[in-house]
């Protein structure tokens, strides 16, 4: 279960919990009754509610990243996933708002996908610390430093970054872009983690930036080790942005997307994800039969993102995401070169 009572603290504004939202609410409740408790729901109904009646109201759409909590994720989001796949469905809609419930590169690259679209993130302060780790400026004097080298970026940038790189990757196309690029090295940046995976599945050199996901980088192999001690048959599924003794000490690792049909497909009776824990908590809530264990490590800045943000986002149209036309025309062939090399 999610810590409940910080959660209903926070909300500025207390809905009320009519017949008429407990009616409406009660298949989203379904979904999502394994997480949270009748009282905690009557707190978050009013608010699922309102969002979707002005979704439809405002023709908006909400992408919901895989760490988005429970509420989010199964009851307002119309598009879930990792970072990329929201911006590339949300580009198909013929919605006029998108609404970024996740962190602010995201709501960039969505912008960068959907000019045309206007793009609101509920809390402007939703950043990344691997998108801060890295300025254009960085990526300038690693040209000079490795001239002719091809600089493959992580999504996970801020669309300037991208725009000065020659090519995008996620962390579950990564060892395809940068073996359809046929060179001998390539500069990877900004996630050292990452890069040191992408390494150990391709024959290419690999150089590295030192940035690190500051959710992926505190777990460790003990803790690993923990679980294994705890049951030795749970299978471990580790995000490659974490250390590399950790991915050692893992069944498997692959990205957000990957981890999710591992876990369908394969359907472990026992299983920890080692990766932000809202997303073992979207997991656990799709599939009730299967035990998941929660390592919880939060990440402070997608926690940001709450359902009264978002609502008041809707009512009001603030935090709108704009990137400028040069920059963001630069970075689309970054993104849009990466989509064909991982076809």
């Amino acid at each position: 279960m999610l810590n409940q009572e910080p959660f209903v603290q926070k909300m500025p504004v207390r809905l009320d919990f009519t017949p008429e939202v407990e009616k409406a609410t009660a298949p989203l409740y379904e979904k999502v009754a394994s997480i949270y408790n009748a009282d905690h729901w009557r707190a978050l109904a009013p608010y699922v509610f309102e969002i979707n009646r002005l979704k439809e109201e405002k023709n908006a759409v909400i992408l919901a990243h895989n760490y988005m909590t429970p509420d989010i994720f199964h009851c307002v989001g119309d598009i879930v996933g990792d970072s990329l796949r929201l911006a590339q469905v949300a580009a198909e809609t013929d919605a006029d708002i998108i609404v970024q419930a996740g962190v602010h590169f995201m709501a960039e690259t969505s912008k960068i996908i959907s000019p045309e679209k206007t793009v609101l993130i509920p809390d402007m302060s939703a950043g990344c610390s691997l998108a801060e780790s890295i300025t254009p400026a960085d990526v300038m004097l690693l040209r000079e430093k490795y001239p002719g080298v091809p600089i493959v970026t992580y999504v996970n940038t801020s669309a300037e970054v991208k725009a000065v790189s020659d090519v995008c990757c996620t962390s579950g196309n990564a060892v395809k872009v940068v073996e359809g690029l046929g060179v001998p090295e390539v500069l990877m940046i900004p996630d050292e983690y990452l890069a040191q995976y992408v390494a150990t599945q391709t024959n290419v050199k690999i150089h590295t930036w030192k940035g690190h996901c500051e959710v992926h980088e505190r777990f460790t192999p003990e803790d690993i080790a923990r679980f294994r001690k705890q049951d030795p048959n749970i299978v471990v599924l580790a995000h490659p942005e974490c250390p590399p003794e950790v991915i050692e000490a893992s069944d498997y690792a692959g990205s957000t997307a990957q981890m999710v049909d591992y876990v369908e497909t394969k359907r472990p009776a026992r299983v920890v994800l080692i990766t932000e824990c809202s997303m073992s908590d979207n997991i656990a809530a799709a599939n009730p039969d299967m035990q998941l264990v929660r390592p919880c490590q939060l990440c402070p800045h997608m926690k940001r993102i709450t359902l009264p943000k978002i609502l008041h986002s809707l009512q009001t149209m603030e935090n709108e995401v704009i990137v400028d036309l040069d920059i963001a025309a630069k970075a689309r062939k970054a993104v849009d070169r990466m989509l064909e090399l991982s076809k």
